[in-house]
């Protein structure tokens, strides 16, 4: 992946990203107690803005830190930064801590303030052989937390399960418990079979997918859409199955476990939501942010 962009945002400055620190007591850092947002920019416009950050207010009302910012002070503080760097289409994380006393104390501490934080990285780019060939994963049984749909930065486990992937040669993890398909690692999932889109449905056993959720919208004139739990055994047997993240659009897997999925090429389902995906960013490019 290519380095992050040099401007990032922390507590008020815009300042090089090299030169950015925070206290090691802060508790981000103690505890994993944080949270986080990621979302694109295109054409320097912030996608769907509105819908990342009404998701942030939920994780942060969700773990009990105070939201430090409205909406449209997040807005102003986060075009200012896009704009700092340059015109190249990015993405932006954005990281919310309770904030650091002076002291290591499993309780809450009393009046102190979240420490704010964002910074810009280039989109990744995909190569017409990737996009040819598809992607692959493996599927890897759940031990994450129980709370899945707050947007934490407590990672560790999918930060192992990425890793399994990777040692295993391949792209994704697809997270299984009890036979049921949930989420990628870092994705979300949904299959095709039959003009059928499916998804698992939103719980605290997921992250509810902001990217997913286009997907599902601009399907809505290409398939039937479901929303429903998942057999594992579903996507072996699916016509096409795909991951959708902030950085990623949606891409095609056409190899699970070893088995090849459908033609084990990218089919014509995904190349049609490519193609409305690409258009719906031309629209966000020159539409207001929210």
């Amino acid at each position: 992946m290519a380095d992050p962009l040099n401007t990032c945002y922390l507590n008020g400055e815009y300042l090089p990203l090299r030169d950015a620190r925070v206290s090691p007591l802060d508790r981000a850092f103690l505890f994993a107690d944080s949270v986080y947002e990621v979302l694109p920019a295109i054409g320097g416009r912030l996608f769907r803005f509105r819908e990342h950050f009404d998701r942030l207010a939920r994780s942060l009302a969700a773990v009990r830190i105070r939201s430090p910012h409205s909406h449209s002070e997040w807005q102003a503080i986060l075009e200012k930064l896009v704009q700092r760097n340059g015109s190249v289409d990015q993405y932006l994380y954005v990281q919310v801590t309770r904030g650091a006393e002076y002291r290591r104390n499993h309780a809450f501490p009393a009046d102190i303030s979240p420490t704010v934080f964002a910074m810009c990285s280039p989109l990744p780019q995909w190569t017409d052989t990737q996009r040819e060939r598809g992607f692959s994963a493996v599927t890897i049984e759940d031990f994450r937390w129980g709370r899945c749909d707050i947007k934490s930065t407590a990672l560790l486990a999918n930060v192992l399960m990425k890793q399994e992937a990777i040692e295993q040669g391949v792209n994704e993890a697809i997270i299984v418990r009890d036979g049921e398909v949930l989420e990628g690692a870092s994705t979300s999932i949904l299959f095709l079979r039959g003009g059928v889109l499916v998804t698992p449905p939103d719980s605290n056993r997921i992250l509810p997918g902001t990217t997913r959720d286009v997907a599902l919208e601009l399907a809505g004139g290409l398939f039937e859409v479901q929303s429903r739990t998942v057999k594992v055994e579903e996507l072996f047997a699916a016509d096409e199955v795909w991951m959708a993240a902030a950085t990623r659009d949606v891409l095609p897997i056409t190899r699970i476990d070893e088995r090849t999925i459908g033609s084990g090429n990218p089919g014509p389902g995904w190349k049609q939501m490519a193609d409305a995906f690409a258009r719906y960013r031309a629209r966000i490019a020159q539409t207001s942010a929210l």
